[in-house]
C-alpha cells in the first residue's frame, strides 16, 4: 500500500524550525512536502550556542561534515561546564562529558574513588576523567578512531558551542537544496477545522492561506498554534526554578577560547560564559523577585571578559512545560513547547529529541492517531520530568545563605524524585538511571560531589578489591589520564587546524 505524501508545515524559522525542516527533509524524502514560515521582522532568542554531545548524533544524520559545521557557525568544542561558586563561593568543579576513570565489572570507578578519599589517599574527582583533566588545561583531541577502548581517550565525550543564528542559516541552505520551501511573511490568522478543531491553514498579512496536514509550531515563547490557537495550557515549574529573566550580550574576545562553557553564580541567579571563535557569548539569568532588571544589567557588564558588541538584550519567560506538546494535528518544537533555563544546555537537546519522537512515531498518511501523540506525549513529560530535576538539583544543592535568592533555593520543597536521587546517593553514592533519561550516574555523580553532597558509604562490593591495591588503581588512573592529556594539542591549535572560521565564507 502507498503512502499519501504528508504536507508538514513549520511556523517559525531560528534554531528549532530550521532542524525541523532539515531533519524531515532528509528522512521523509518524497513522502512529505516541508514548507517554513518565517519573518525577518520576528527576531528568535538566539541563547542556545551552548549543546551536549547528543547533537553530534543529529549532525552526523544529515550528513553535515564536523569541521564544515564548526567553521560555518565560528565555532569550538566543548568538553563540559564548570561551575563556580555554586556550592558557596569560592567553589569551582567540572561536569564534563565522557567517562571518569574506568569502572570494574559492573561497579562504577566513582564508587572506589569515594573509598580512597574516605581513607584520604584520592584526589579532586575531576583529576580522573580526560575530558575534565583536558578542559582545565585548556586541550582538545576527539577519541582517534583506532584507540583501543581501554584508552581513557577512547571515552571523550564532546559538544560543541556556534553562533545560533549562522547554525540555523547553515541548516536553512541545507533545507533548501533538499526541497523545503521558504516562505518570508507573518501569520495573522490560524483557520481552525469546524469539526475537528485541527489547524487546517495558516493565514499570512499577505493574506495567502497555507494549507497543511500537520504543522510544526516553532513560534518561540508564543506558542501561535499550541497555544494562541488550540489552548493547550502551560505547567508552571517556577515554584522550583525561580529564574524567570535573562539578559544576553556578546563581548569581544580577549583570549583563546575555553574548551567548555562557564556557568558563575551570582547573588539572585548565575551568569553563563560560552566561548566562540569570533566573540564570547555572555548572559545572565535571574529571578525578578530578588532582582531589578537595571541591577542585573550592571552585574552582567561589570563581569565580561571583553568590550561588549551591543546592549544587554532582555528575555522574559516561564519554567515548565506545555501539558502536550502534540496536540491534534500541531506539534510544537522548541521554546513552543516550554522552556527550561539553559543551566546545562539543554535547548537544543530538547529540539532534537522531539524531532526524533516526531520521526518514530510519524503518522501514515497524514492521519493523527490519539495512541502516537499519546506516547509522544508521555515521552516528552519524562523528559521534562528528568531534566527539571537535574537543573533543579544545582540549585537546591547549596550551602549558600549570602543572599535571599539562595536562602529560598536552599529550603525550597523539591520534586519527590529528586529527594530520592539525593537520598540514594547521600546512603552509598548510589545512583540508577531511568530508562533513557537524559543525564546519566556521570553527569549526576559530578554535580552531587561537586555541590557538596557527599555520601556517608560507598558500594560494598568496592572491598573486592584489597585495600592495599586501592591507592595503586587510583593513582594509575589519574596518571594514565593526566599523560593522555599531555599529548594532546591545545584548544587552539586544533581549530586552527582542522576548522578555523576565516578558512570558509560566513
Amino acid at each position: 500500500m502507498s503512502q499519501a505524501t504528508t504536507h508538514i508545515v513549520v511556523v517559525g524559522g531560528g534554531t528549532a524550525g530550521w532542524m525541523a525542516a532539515a531533519a524531515l527533509s532528509r528522512v521523509l524524502g518524497q513522502r512529505a512536502t516541508v514548507r517554513l514560515v518565517e519573518s525577518e521582522d520576528i527576531g528568535t532568542v538566539g541563547v542556545g550556542e551552548a549543546t551536549v554531545p547528543h547533537i553530534k548524533a543529529f549532525n552526523q544524520m544529515l550528513g553535515l561534515n564536523e569541521a564544515d559545521f564548526v567553521a560555518r557557525t565560528q565555532g569550538t568544542f566543548k568538553l563540559g561546564i564548570q561551575f563556580r561558586d555554586w556550592g558557596k563561593p569560592g567553589d569551582s568543579y567540572m561536569h564534563g562529558f565522557g567517562v571518569i576513570g574506568h569502572d570494574v565489572g559492573m561497579t562504577p570507578f566513582h564508587q572506589y574513588w569515594l573509598k580512597g578519599r574516605m581513607a584520604g589517599h584520592a584526589g579532586d574527582l575531576l583529576d580522573y576523567s580526560v575530558n575534565t583533566v583536558a578542559a582545565v588545561r585548556g586541550r582538545f583531541l576527539p577519541a582517534p578512531v583506532d584507540v583501543p577502548a581501554s584508552n581513557p581517550l577512547a571515552g571523550i565525550g564532546y559538544a560543541y558551542h556556534f553562533d545560533a543564528a549562522l547554525y540555523a542559516r547553515y541548516l536553512r541552505a541545507y533545507s533548501e537544496a533538499r526541497g523545503v520551501r521558504r516562505t518570508e511573511g507573518k501569520v495573522r490568522h490560524v483557520d481552525l477545522h469546524p469539526e475537528s478543531g485541527h489547524v487546517s491553514a495558516v493565514v499570512l498579512e499577505s493574506g495567502e492561506r497555507i494549507y497543511g496536514d500537520l504543522f510544526i509550531d516553532c513560534s518561540g515563547f508564543r506558542g501561535l498554534l499550541i497555544e494562541d490557537a488550540l489552548h493547550t495550557g502551560y505547567e508552571d515549574w517556577t515554584h522550583w526554578l525561580p529564574c524567570d529573566r535573562a539578559l544576553a550580550v556578546p563581548c569581544e574576545r580577549v583570549e583563546t577560547p575555553t574548551p567548555y562553557t562557564r556557568s558563575t553564580a551570582r547573588p539572585a541567579g548565575w551568569q553563563w560564559r560560552i566561548p566562540l571563535q569570533h566573540r564570547t557569548g555572555n548572559g545572565y539569568v535571574y529571578a525578578s523577585q530578588y532582582l531589578g532588571d537595571d541591577e542585573a544589567a550592571a552585574c552582567l557588564l561589570a563581569n565580561l571578559d571583553g568590550t561588549p558588541l551591543g546592549d544587554p538584550r532582555p528575555l522574559r519567560f516561564t519554567t515548565g512545560m506545555r501539558t502536550k506538546s502534540w496536540n491534534r494535528n500541531v506539534v510544537a518544537l522548541g521554546l513552543a513547547s516550554g522552556f527550561m533555563e539553559p543551566l546545562e544546555s539543554t535547548s537544543i537537546h530538547m529540539i532534537q529529541s522531539g524531532i526524533s519522537r516526531l520521526l518514530q512515531l510519524f503518522p501514515s498518511n497524514g492521519v493523527m492517531d490519539p495512541v502516537l501523540q499519546d506516547r509522544f506525549n508521555a515521552q516528552t513529560r519524562f523528559e521534562c520530568e528528568r531534566i527539571r530535576d537535574f537543573l533543579v538539583l544545582h540549585y537546591t544543592a547549596t550551602k549558600r545563605d549570602d543572599s535571599p535568592f539562595w536562602n529560598h533555593c536552599r529550603t525550597m520543597p523539591i520534586p519527590e524524585s529528586l529527594q530520592a536521587n539525593i537520598d540514594l546517593f547521600r546512603h552509598s553514592g548510589r545512583f540508577f538511571r531511568h530508562a533513557d533519561e537524559m543525564f546519566g550516574s556521570v553527569s549526576w555523580v559530578q554535580v552531587m560531589i561537586g555541590q557538596g553532597i557527599v555520601p556517608r558509604g560507598y558500594d560494598p562490593l568496592v572491598d573486592l578489591m584489597p585495600d592495599a591495591d586501592l591507592p595503586r588503581f587510583l593513582h594509575g588512573v589519574r596518571e594514565v589520564v593526566s599523560k593522555n592529556v599531555d599529548l594532546m594539542p591545545t584548544h587552539q591549535q586544533f581549530i586552527d587546524r582542522e576548522c578555523r572560521a576565516d578558512r570558509v565564507a560566513t
